[in-house]
């Protein structure tokens, strides 16, 4: 092929040579179409109405019989995560493991979008934008929050009941010594932001971008297990998978809501006084979804991209301000340290049987395991759009050392400043503050206090908005069989019910029914991913004999 061409989705056609899968299926064809009023309808049958009337159900229940739903997702989590924590550890290693096989093995040489293929994007707006993926409300709320919470533990040391943990602490802990700590903190903390959730991001990501650009098929989870399932992918295989795809996105995307919320309730708890509660973050929610509302009637470059380029301005800002007007010098040492003692601990961290942190294993990394997997189809799908006209090789090793980086920085300016204080200055409103305030106590002991706080309140709420907006055109292209350019009453439906499902979940448990529900979606979605590989591994091995 000599020139690109462009299918009537959007989505370009292979360059040069490439494995096209030859298949009947057409984007849409069993979709259901309709007109109500002057709104039109185009979607996928059965995968919207499965996926639409099972959240709309699970909303009311939530929202009549919350102390019934409370109790339910109070036991729910614990037994997740102290059954099949090590089935989420042990994923997420064979998910970091097969990314650097990709890079070492001839598959590494594949060209996404065919041999001829030419990338959409300079490396540095590439870089850009990989940025823009690892920032969100996750990094806001637990900047802070979590190095410090990691640190306390270790410093406190290992304490014991009947011969079982009882403490928080990850590995050994580290009592009384804070140096020792402080790196155990940060490497615990980098752990769960560095290469394993960008391993999972790839591996969607690899997937969507290899069998849409190189495959020609449609740019849906379902198209990824054609290797595995054959034309049954188009059938009640695939109906399933995409039904486990919006399940997982949408929770995952309720729970980052919920935690935005929960923040940015106590930052203007804290500046203007305004009342802390579950009513208080049930009108935040709704204030913020309908922003992002008219975001998602704007339209992508209109409504995200505008919002997307106005928080990523703000979080370098506020970023570059706290590196030069706190402990510059100990942030840079952290930064430093971090790496080393993350690279020294990792072996230790990633351990999935035999451990006696067990505190730390099920109530922080399981929960982050399914979290991260429950945003991979989000996050996936973004950056399989931006990835065309790279090679295997290039796209695993920047997706996972980019915003790994990004996110090493982050948190050795904002966890390290907060540490640096406790350390070093006696400082410990952090330390003992909520984790929803870590971050506004560690801004109060800087200059323009107020000024900083209000945007951190401000970033928590855009994130808000982005998230929604994005997360709503991901699972409508799924719930619309791959269509990228659905009627917009269908998207403006789930922006509107991934921000129910938030205020339904934190009616009926808080921020526990949230992790809880993130957890049950997340696991059956790790199989997904799992599968994933073995389709992936197919599809470039096929790629590899046309060359």
């Amino acid at each position: 092929m000599t020139e690109e061409s462009t299918d009537p989705q959007g989505i370009p056609e292979p360059e040069g040579t490439s494995h096209t899968i030859d298949t009947d299926y057409e984007i849409g064809q069993d979709n259901v179409t309709a007109s109500i009023g002057p709104f039109g309808l185009d979607f996928h049958n059965p995968v919207f109405v499965i996926s639409g009337l099972s959240v709309v159900a699970f909303v009311f229940f939530a929202l009549a019989l919350p102390e019934v739903a409370e109790s339910i997702f109070g036991a729910l989590r614990p037994w997740l995560t102290s059954n099949f924590a090590w089935f989420f550890l042990s994923a997420g290693n064979i998910f970091v493991l097969f990314c650097l096989f990709l890079i070492v093995s001839p598959y590494g040489s594949v060209r996404l979008g065919g041999s001829e293929a030419t990338p959409d994007y300079s490396y540095m707006g590439w870089f850009a934008m990989l940025f823009a993926a690892g920032m969100g409300i996750g990094l806001m709320f637990y900047g802070v929050s979590e190095p410090m919470s990691h640190f306390s533990a270790s410093l406190a040391g290992v304490t014991e009941e009947g011969g079982v943990r009882t403490d928080w602490a990850p590995l050994g802990a580290a009592a009384g010594d804070q140096a020792a700590a402080l790196e155990l903190g940060m490497a615990a903390t980098l752990y769960h932001w560095g290469l394993h959730p960008w391993g999972m991001y790839a591996v969607v990501a690899l997937a969507l971008a290899l069998f849409s650009y190189n495959k020609g098929l449609p740019l849906t989870i379902r198209s990824a297990f054609y290797p595995i399932f054959g034309e049954r992918v188009w059938g009640w295989w695939g109906h399933v998978i995409d039904v486990l795809a919006v399940f997982a996105t949408l929770f995952g995307l309720a729970t980052s809501l919920g935690y935005g919320a929960t923040q940015a309730n106590a930052g203007l708890n804290m500046l203007f006084g305004l009342p802390m509660g579950t009513t208080t973050e049930v009108i935040l929610i709704t204030a913020i979804t309908a922003v992002a509302l008219v975001s998602v009637v704007r339209g992508l470059d209109g409504g995200v991209k505008v919002l997307s380029e106005l928080n990523m301005g703000l979080a370098f800002l506020l970023l570059l301000f706290v590196l030069i007007v706190g402990p510059t010098a100990a942030i840079i040492s952290i930064f430093g340290s971090s790496i080393v003692a993350y690279i020294g601990d990792l072996p230790a961290l990633s351990m999935p049987f035999g451990r006696e942190d067990t505190n730390y294993m099920h109530g922080w990394t399981a929960f982050y395991w399914a979290w991260w997997i429950s945003w991979s189809p989000f996050v996936g799908m973004f950056i399989a759009r931006v990835s065309r006209g790279r090679t295997v090789r290039e796209f695993i090793i920047c997706v996972l050392l980019i915003p790994s980086f990004v996110c090493v920085l982050w948190f050795s300016v904002f966890g390290g400043t907060a540490l640096t204080q406790f350390t070093e200055q006696g400082i410990t409103a952090a330390s003992e503050a909520p984790l929803e305030l870590k971050l506004f106590e560690m801004l109060a002991e800087l200059p323009l206090a107020w000024f900083t706080s209000l945007i951190g309140i401000i970033l928590v709420i855009v994130f808000f908005v982005t998230s929604s907006d994005s997360g709503s055109l991901v699972i409508d292209t799924i719930t619309a069989g791959g269509k990228i350019d659905a009627p917009m009453p269908q998207r403006v439906f789930w922006c509107c019910f991934e921000g129910a499902v938030a205020i339904a979940l934190l009616v009926g448990g808080g921020l526990a029914s949230l992790q809880a529900m993130v957890i049950s979606t997340g696991l059956p979605f790790t199989i997904v991913l799992l599968l994933m590989c073995w389709a992936i591994l197919k599809g470039l091995a096929a790629e590899r004999r046309v060359l």
